[in-house]
């Protein structure tokens, strides 16, 4: 950086308010880029957010810490956005209440496979344990999972970093996995995506339809509790 821009920089990176301007900014670039793009899924506004604002803070040598405690508005808002997904929810409540075994069979089959698998792969791998239990919770919401990793062992940082991944990697290969495998109905592509990709996939479940939306904020929310219930019991297994 050029002495002129670095003290604006450093100018600017005092303000509370530069972390926010910089998300809004970043993720309304991103959205314009998805929508010229079909809003395909490769090119997720999470994903090109995200690596905006990584390549940003990297190349200004900004803290992130900094950068959080401008943003941290937007983390405030994760929670009201969560209990907002209640409304489409009940809006698809019979259809719920009539899959209601199959709902309570995938979810637990679903939060086992997603924790057991992904510890496993790291053993196959041979990643330290500490890494492994990072990995344990990768398919619930953040806020949950880093609780979870902290109860067993795991690294609540590493896991924030497995679970956005997770969550981003999920919103673009999903469709095509489902397509390839034929699979069509909306509530069933919703809940798998939900238990598999957190908050950012039931964004993208919401882009295919209200009914994929609402099974999808259905499975995040139980797998969430599943798994916060479930993992602790299963960690000897694991280990």
């Amino acid at each position: 950086m050029t002495p002129q821009i670095n003290e604006l920089w450093v100018y600017l990176s005092t303000s509370p308010l530069l972390g926010l301007t910089l998300t809004l900014l970043a993720y309304q670039g991103a959205w314009w880029i998805h929508r010229r793009a079909g809003f395909s899924p490769l090119a997720n506004p999470v994903l090109l957010a995200v690596a905006a604002l990584v390549g940003l803070l990297a190349v200004t040598d900004t803290p992130y810490q900094t950068y959080f405690d401008g943003a941290q508005f937007v983390h405030f808002l994760l929670g009201p956005a969560t209990v907002a997904l209640a409304v489409p929810l009940y809006m698809q409540f019979q259809r719920v209440r009539a899959m209601l075994v199959p709902v309570i069979v995938g979810l637990l089959v679903g939060s086992v496979v997603a924790a057991a698998s992904a510890v496993l792969v790291a053993r196959l791998f041979g990643a330290s344990l500490a890494t492994q239990l990072s990995l344990a919770p990768k398919s619930v919401t953040t806020p949950i999972a880093m609780g979870i990793a902290e109860r067993i062992g795991g690294i609540p940082s590493l896991t924030a970093v497995l679970v956005i991944s997770t969550g981003i990697l999920g919103a673009v290969l999903g469709r095509y996995l489902f397509d390839a495998l034929r699979i069509r109905d909306p509530a069933i592509r919703g809940f798998a995506t939900g238990i598999t990709a957190h908050g950012i996939g039931t964004a993208r479940a919401f882009q295919e339809s209200e009914q994929a939306g609402a099974f999808a904020a259905l499975a995040m929310g139980m797998n969430g509790l599943a798994t916060a219930l479930l993992l602790p019991a299963l960690l000897p297994l694991l280990q």
